[in-house]
């Protein structure tokens, strides 16, 4: 099968193979690596949650298992469309750049870019203005894959909205629910659960008087 971005497939290889070796392996190894600065983000968040209200929190824990869910998601599409990686269908393409998978891992979507749109996506329900960190992240991680040779553009391009619908629509409807179980488990007194939780947010004492009122 001939889909109608082979072309451009090929055009992005072929710039791949020409890029200075620094670039190239820079490619190589942030196409996996870059997932790891959204797990440092997840942990960050949930860490800094631990002293917001119930709710923050609820999202800052859902942000990683809606990021599951549409991996999850993305898994069973592959198992339904079952196309043929790129490194393997186009003829006349760069060799790629990573190892091309085997076969029966199939191309579409990538789980790359589906995990990096998902990530992006529930990082900015933690935080707003991470999004002008996760976004660009989000579209570099899609891009490395075709960038090394193992995905089509529209691999990645479907991943990165399939990620991200899947993970804001999980965080949506799991808020609510979440944030009653922050606020149960934040009641307890079991030390390893109001750890996990943290204390919530500071309450601010009111200040004294210091005169009477005539």
């Amino acid at each position: 099968m001939d889909f109608v971005d082979s072309g451009l497939y090929r055009d992005i290889t072929d710039h791949a193979h020409d890029a200075p070796a620094w670039l190239r392996h820079t490619a190589e190894i942030g196409t996996e690596a870059g997932l790891l600065v959204f797990v440092a983000l997840f942990a960050l968040g949930w860490w800094r949650a631990r002293r917001s209200d119930s709710r923050a929190f609820a999202i800052a824990v859902l942000a990683p298992l809606a990021t599951a869910v549409a991996y999850i998601c993305s898994e069973v599409l592959k198992s339904v469309v079952t196309e043929e990686r790129p490194c393997r269908a186009v003829t006349g393409a760069a060799p790629s750049l990573a190892e091309c998978p085997p076969y029966g891992d199939w191309s579409f979507p990538s789980n790359h870019a589906t995990i990096a749109g998902a990530s992006a996506a529930a990082l900015v329900l933690v935080r707003r203005t991470l999004v002008w960190l996760t976004a660009p992240l989000a579209v570099l991680a899609a891009f490395s894959r075709v960038f090394v040779g193992v995905h089509y553009p529209h691999d990645v391009a479907a991943g990165l909205l399939l990620g991200a619908a899947v993970a804001l629509t999980v965080v949506a409807l799991a808020t609510g629910p979440a944030t009653r179980l922050t606020e149960a488990v934040r009641g307890s007194t079991a030390p390893v659960s109001r750890w996990i939780t943290g204390p919530g947010p500071r309450s601010v004492a009111l200040p004294h008087a210091s005169h009477r009122r005539p």
